[in-house]
């Protein structure tokens, strides 16, 4: 074949091409049993964090069962779902809050420290620019925040990127989302919202904002009630 003509040139193109997509595609396909592995790990990381336990997302798996001890899958009404199929941990919020209140499953997790239950549930929310979520550690009096983690897909670098910093984190621990313990009413939750200029000193409901990243905080304080209120009808028949 010519060398310099504009079928060799074409040929040796598609080859190329060929050749480098399926390259790309097998590398893909080899890694994405260490890709889940690390999302895997890297959830339960997340989860141990918000009840206070460290440990490296390449240890956490091998730590998980030490301190969770049971992951439910909610339906609306708080009752547990018993479907083997439906596996708390496998549900993907993102997708799982696009459909009807109704049609959702909610995980929730059961911890035990000391001999004591820590709830934990997962939040899922839309920030300025794309996805942002975490998890709260509730206490066995099922109205405090013990613990909390953030995190996000694209939020702006010091501003709304602030969420997942410790600093704004630990303003949500000792928070309430209940006026009144042991009554889920909706007159009673008010869940934790996060207050432009600053929250009271007293107030067991409110967290400061982001300064510069308002539109990031009011998305987070929509995610937070809007994850929480689905967990009261569990709480209250608990």
């Amino acid at each position: 074949m010519n060398t310099n003509s504009n079928a060799y040139t074409l040929t040796f193109a598609v080859i190329m091409v060929t050749v480098v997509a399926g390259l790309l595609a097998f590398t893909a396909t080899s890694l994405k049993p260490l890709q889940d592995e690390n999302v895997r790990n890297e959830k339960m990381q997340s989860i141990l964090s918000t009840i206070g336990v460290d440990e490296s997302r390449e240890n956490a798996g091998n730590v998980y069962s030490d301190f969770i001890k049971q992951e439910l899958t909610l339906k609306s009404d708080g009752t547990i779902d018993e479907n083997p199929v439906v596996k708390a941990f496998n549900i993907n919020l993102k997708n799982e809050i696009k459909k009807d209140p109704d049609e959702q499953r909610y995980p929730i997790y059961l911890a035990e420290i000391d001999g004591k239950t820590t709830y934990v549930i997962p939040l899922h929310g839309n920030g300025l620019w794309d996805s942002i979520w975490g998890y709260f550690a509730i206490d066995a009096d099922e109205n405090t925040i013990v613990g909390c983690v953030f995190d996000h897909a694209a939020e702006t670098p010091g501003l709304g990127a602030e969420i997942r910093e410790s600093w704004f984190e630990e303003q949500y621990i000792g928070e309430q989302f209940l006026k009144t313990t042991g009554d889920f009413s909706d007159n009673s939750f008010v869940s934790v919202r996060t207050v432009k200029g600053g929250s009271k000193a007293d107030d067991k409901h409110g967290v400061d904002a982001i300064s510069g990243g308002t539109v990031t905080s009011d998305k987070l304080t929509i995610m937070v009630e809007e994850r929480l209120r689905r967990y009261l009808p569990y709480f209250e028949n608990n």
